[in-house]
């Protein structure tokens, strides 16, 4: 049998990393981060236990990414929704929404996430955090402001902590009145986005995560264990 061509490894390890992302994400958001273990993660995903530490630092490390870019694909698909639009307020509202409903949809995600941002490692920066910031800067520039590299910083912070306060055990806010202060602070009609009890447009089974990572082959098949692609 001839070996492997460079592009078949490239595109196995794609595979492989996607698979990955995606069983952090599903695994951390049904028993929490100290319950699952990267060989949880590495089960799930059909690969060799190896590929984990060869992609990823770390469990914290493989968690942000994988909660990143669940982050900025569901941000990518609020903005991008039909129908299209350029104007700068609806996209705001948009982006508030997307963010906001991941914290009530995805709580214990998503509190998982916020509590490792304030272990001693702090923000992990990763290709996935670099495109969900990409798009909220995107989101500020349209929405008319003069200084992106000094309002891009201010609507993480208030989108953070938004989620934070929506997940405080004990004490949560309701996101109707979190969406309340962002959209009174953007400048925002309620109607804009999705108002809370609206149906989202083209809304799809928020339990299947696939459409966010591209694994690739038949829809619907658990993925076959794959050995560990050297580099």
């Amino acid at each position: 049998m001839s070996p492997r061509s460079a592009s078949v490894n490239e595109e196995l390890r794609r595979r492989s990393k996607e698979r990955l992302l995606q069983a952090a994400v599903e695994l951390v958001g049904e028993r929490g981060f100290e319950a699952t273990t990267l060989g949880d993660i590495a089960d799930r995903a059909g690969s060799a236990r190896g590929l984990v530490s060869y992609y990823f630092p770390g469990k914290r490390q493989l968690v942000q990414s994988a909660v990143h870019r669940l982050m900025h694909r569901t941000l990518e698909e609020a903005l991008e929704r039909e129908p299209r639009t350029e104007d700068g307020r609806e996209r705001m509202a948009r982006a508030i929404d997307a963010i906001l409903g991941l914290a009530r949809d995805r709580p214990v995600l998503m509190r998982q996430h916020m509590a490792g941002l304030l272990q001693a490692e702090g923000f992990v920066p990763c290709p996935e955090q670099r495109r969900l910031a990409e798009l909220l800067r995107d989101t500020v520039a349209r929405h008319g402001s003069r200084d992106v590299d000094a309002d891009y910083p201010t609507l993480r912070a208030l989108l953070m902590g938004a989620v934070y306060a929506a997940l405080v055990p004990g004490v949560p806010m309701p996101v109707p009145v979190l969406r309340a202060e962002l959209f009174k602070r953007y400048r925002l009609d309620w109607e804009l986005g999705v108002p809370p009890d609206a149906e989202t447009p083209g809304a799809k089974d928020d339990a299947d995560l696939s459409r966010f990572f591209a694994t690739g082959g038949p829809a619907g098949l658990a993925p076959k264990r794959e050995p560990e692609v050297r580099p």
